[in-house]
């Protein structure tokens, strides 16, 4: 019996970028497509099979401990980014200032999709979601520069917004115009209600 049930929901690439060093900026630079390994993006600061352990798993490892890399890239959704805009009173926020690796369209409530979730691509490239990307301080300069003094306001804004942290399990390329099917864990929810 499949583990992992297909829903009859599909979206779209609409847009992918590329972060060289992150040290340097955060800021992605924008690519037609996107050749996906196991490592994750090819030549992507957030790429490799490792990564140093940061603030988001302190409860779990002493930070720079070296772990599996769950956060190949940052996948967000274009209604989810107009949400944020509007939330910060700006226009449009482009993917870029906030270092996205892919923007798909078309997969509603997308930064709640389940942990353990399939995103796979038209040509079979399938990307497994670690878990919902919680917003913090770093896109704040970036989004500065077109929009001054705003970028303090990303952080509330992109609660529960920030899209998902996911890594490549089947590999292949990402193009921009490429469908998404979304598969989703075949399971009820945890009970448990406790702390």
């Amino acid at each position: 019996m499949p583990a992992l049930k297909p829903l009859n929901l599909t979206g779209q690439i609409v847009w992918l970028g590329h972060v060289p060093d992150r040290e340097a900026a955060l800021a992605s630079t924008a690519q037609g497509e996107m050749a996906l390994s196991f490592a994750g993006p090819a030549g992507e600061d957030h790429g490799g099979l490792t990564r140093p352990s940061c603030s988001r798993v302190i409860s779990q490892y002493p930070r720079g401990t070296e772990i599996k890399n769950t956060r190949q890239l940052s996948v967000v959704s274009a209604e989810e980014l107009a949400q944020i805009a509007e939330a910060m009173g700006v226009d449009t926020l482009d993917p870029w200032l906030v270092g996205a690796t892919m923007v798909v369209s078309g997969i509603p409530d997308f930064s709640h999709l389940p942990p353990s979730s399939r995103l796979q691509i038209a040509n079979g490239a399938t990307l497994t979601v670690d878990m919902q990307n919680r917003p913090c301080h770093l896109p704040a300069a970036e989004i500065d520069v077109p929009h001054p003094d705003k970028g303090r306001a990303f952080k509330a804004a992109a609660r529960g917004l920030r899209g998902v942290t996911a890594w490549v399990e089947r590999e292949g390329t990402a193009r921009v115009g490429d469908s998404v099917t979304v598969h989703v864990p075949d399971q009820r929810a945890w009970a448990y209600t406790g702390e």
